[in-house]
C-alpha cells in the first residue's frame, strides 16, 4: 500500500476570476499550492493529499496520514515565536494559517510521523519546537527559475541529511529571506550556507526541514526518503 502524505497549503490568495463565482457571490480567499509538491510526492511512490487549513478535528485528520510535508509559502507571523518587533521587510502574514500548520507539525512530531519541511515548512518546524526566526536575511532569494541551482550549502557530517545526500557541498535553489535564529528543542543543524545561515534542520525519527525548494529540483531523494519512512509497514513496525 502506498503511503498517504498530507501536504499543507499555507498560502491564501484573493479570488481573482469573477467568472468562477456565482452571480452576486462576494470575493473569497482561495488556497494556493504549487503542483510541484504533489508531483514530487507522487514520483517518490506516495499518494499526496492536500490539507486545507480549516480542519477543526486535527486528530481525525492526522490519524489518516502516514506522513506530512510542510510546504513553502508566506512569512510566519513573528507573534508565533514571541517576537516583539516586526522587521520592515516582513511580508504579509496569515496567523490563522500559522496556527494550523504549527499544530499539525507538533501533532506529527508527537506521533513520530515522518515530516519534511520545505522553506517556510522548515521554519515552521523550528517554531513548532519553540525556536525563533531571523525575520529578514538579504541575499538568499534568486531571480532564476526554481529548477536552477544558484546557491551552495554544506551538509554536516553525522546527520540524517548527510546519510541521504552525502556530506559536503551541494548546489540548491534559494527563495527565502527568513531562516532559523534560535534552534528549537530537540532539533539540530544539518546544513549551513557559506555565510553561516542555517539551511537545514532535523529532529528525532524522520523530521527534516530544508530551506531550499527540493520539490522544484530533479533530485527527488528527500521525497523518496519521506515516502519510504512513511510506508505503512514501516510505520507499524516503528
Amino acid at each position: 500500500m502506498r503511503p498517504l502524505i498530507g501536504v499543507t497549503t499555507s498560502e491564501l490568495r484573493p479570488s481573482g476570476l469573477s467568472t468562477l463565482r456565482r452571480q452576486g457571490e462576494p470575493d473569497h480567499p482561495e488556497m494556493a499550492l504549487g503542483m510541484t509538491y504533489l508531483q514530487a510526492v507522487e514520483r517518490a511512490g506516495a499518494v499526496p493529499v492536500v490539507l486545507p487549513p480549516c480542519v477543526s478535528d486535527l486528530e481525525s485528520l492526522i490519524s489518516r496520514l502516514d506522513g506530512v510535508c510542510l510546504s513553502g509559502g508566506p512569512d510566519l507571523d513573528p507573534e508565533a515565536y514571541g517576537a516583539r518587533e516586526r522587521h520592515g521587510e516582513l511580508g504579509p502574514t496569515e496567523p490563522s494559517l500559522d496556527a494550523f500548520e504549527l499544530a499539525l507539525a507538533r501533532a506529527a512530531l508527537d506521533r513520530g510521523m515522518p515530516l519534511l519541511g520545505i522553506c517556510r515548512g522548515s521554519q515552521a518546524l523550528n517554531v513548532a519546537c519553540g525556536g525563533t526566526l531571523h525575520q529578514h536575511l538579504p541575499g538568499h532569494r534568486q531571480s532564476e527559475p526554481g529548477c536552477r541551482v544558484t546557491h551552495e550549502v554544506e551538509v554536516l557530517a553525522g546527520t540524517r541529511l548527510a546519510g541521504l545526500l552525502g556530506v559536503g557541498t551541494h548546489a540548491v535553489n534559494s527563495f527565502h529571506h527568513q531562516a532559523v535564529d534560535r534552534l528549537g528543542r530537540g532539533l539540530r543543524i544539518a546544513a549551513r550556507a557559506a555565510d553561516g545561515t542555517v539551511e537545514a534542520i532535523e529532529g528525532p525519527g524522520f523530521a527534516i526541514g530544508v530551506q531550499w525548494h527540493a520539490e522544484a529540483l530533479a533530485d527527488g531523494r528527500l521525497f523518496e526518503a519521506l515516502a519510504s519512512a512513511a510506508a505503512p509497514a514501516l510505520r507499524v513496525a516503528a
